[in-house]
């Protein structure tokens, strides 16, 4: 079958070393981190100098880019460690360097001009002049502000030159404020959303006070459990893929740099394998459709919405009644080896017994299911159950993993 179109890059993001290599294995075209300096992710594990080089090693190794963030809102005394900063990139070659300050921009462009720069929503890019703007100034690719519908981002499209790329989120949480760029965090804490401390306020309940009665709460009530009045669902485009082809998105985003290994292949490993039935037969999509939603719904999410693709999104957008996530399934951990007669090892992150049916998770959107026929602790001793996290074990299952391969459990909230 004839490839119909250009295939959109497939951008994953990575908070760790080990889940920017699940989400190469599991059909990254691109990756993003951040470093520990600069980054809005300041609550992420991040990359460390020495993290940061094996990652550009590991990607292009593997033939997918990988892009660093330096994307907050810089002040004065930033700039002196940004220049250091962009001096250490310049020697590891990223594909690409993240950027939403004109001050850090300008730094980039003296320090390591060779590397191309991608314009971060946190900029509000939602308008063709400012994707005009960012191209003047030698910028080949601007992601968009996630405020903007399809029918804007269409005719952004065809208002700026064909070499210019538009980057798009297409999965992931929703910020309340435009395109990410919030106070509320600095106000009620003292911690920066703009430098990556952001204490996500937007997720917790809230009551009112009436000005004359300090300290009386009155309670904003949708239910029993009261009421969230800022909490966004999350994005979720995954049925939607032709549409966003047609609008001439390029890139699309993924985002979560703080989430599990777990959520990084089953995103990741649903929207190639949609992207990849789109573009090679419609037909096959559609055909496949229930199965990338019954998959996508395997991650943690705040239920699904389509945002502000289809227009501005109105109070179903919003769950008022819980900041809780949908859990459908555990991580239990990534196969790190597989010996001769078949026991393989992980990092165990939840707990599971032998006798219980667990899933295998693999590059390509396959899953196994099997059951465990045997455990060992790290200390070899044979057990019935790993109920210490982080313990690394051995075990046996009727069927075989790979290095790499994620197991997780359908979880009944027990």
């Amino acid at each position: 079958m004839v490839t119909l179109m250009k295939k959109p890059e497939l951008l994953i993001p990575a908070g760790s070393l080990d889940v920017l290599k699940t989400a190469v294995l599991f059909g990254a075209d691109a990756v993003y981190i951040g470093g520990e300096l600069f980054s809005l992710r300041a609550k992420a594990k991040n990359f460390s100098d020495e993290d940061m080089e094996e990652a550009v090693r590991f990607c292009h190794e593997n033939g997918c880019k990988i892009y660093i963030t330096a994307n907050i809102t810089a002040h004065n005394y930033h700039m002196a460690g940004v220049r250091e900063y962009f001096a250490r990139l310049k020697e590891l070659g990223p594909d690409a360097l993240i950027i939403s300050d004109p001050g850090v921009f300008r730094q980039a462009r003296a320090i390591c001009p060779e590397i191309p720069v991608h314009i971060s929503t946190q900029a509000n890019n939602v308008n063709a002049e400012t994707f005009l703007f960012w191209y003047d100034l030698g910028v080949r690719r601007v992601v968009c502000g996630r405020e903007l519908s399809l029918t804007e981002i269409t005719e952004i499209r065809k208002a700026i030159p064909a070499d210019m790329e538009i980057e798009a989120f297409v999965h992931g949480a929703m910020c309340i404020s435009y395109s990410g760029r919030c106070l509320l965090s600095n106000f009620m804490t003292g911690r920066d959303a703009n430098l990556g401390a952001c204490t996500h306020p937007c997720r917790w309940k809230y009551y009112l006070m009436e000005e004359t009665r300090p300290n009386e709460y009155f309670p904003v009530e949708e239910n029993a459990d009261g009421t969230y009045i800022f909490n966004s669902k999350d994005l979720c485009m995954i049925e939607h893929i032709p549409e966003l082809c047609a609008a001439g998105i390029d890139s699309f985003k993924v985002e979560g740099r703080m989430k599990t290994a777990l959520y990084v292949a089953t995103v990741a490993g649903t929207y190639r394998k949609a992207i990849d039935d789109y573009t090679t037969d419609p037909e096959l999509f559609e055909k496949n459709l229930p199965l990338y939603r019954e998959e996508i719904e395997k991650s943690s999410y705040r239920s699904y919405t389509t945002g502000f693709f289809f227009g501005k999104p109105g109070p179903d957008a919003q769950i008022y009644d819980s900041q809780v996530y949908e859990r459908n399934y555990k991580y239990l951990g990534t196969v790190e080896s597989v010996a001769a007669d078949g026991s393989f090892v992980f990092e165990q992150k939840n707990k599971f017994a032998v006798g219980d049916t667990i899933e295998i998770l693999s590059p390509g959107f396959r899953h196994t299911e099997t059951v465990v026929r045997q455990m060992f602790g790290a200390d070899g001793t044979e057990i019935e159950s790993c109920p210490h996290p982080k313990e690394m074990i051995t075990a046996k299952a009727k069927a075989v993993p790979k290095p790499g391969d994620i197991l997780r459990m359908r979880d009944d909230g027990e």
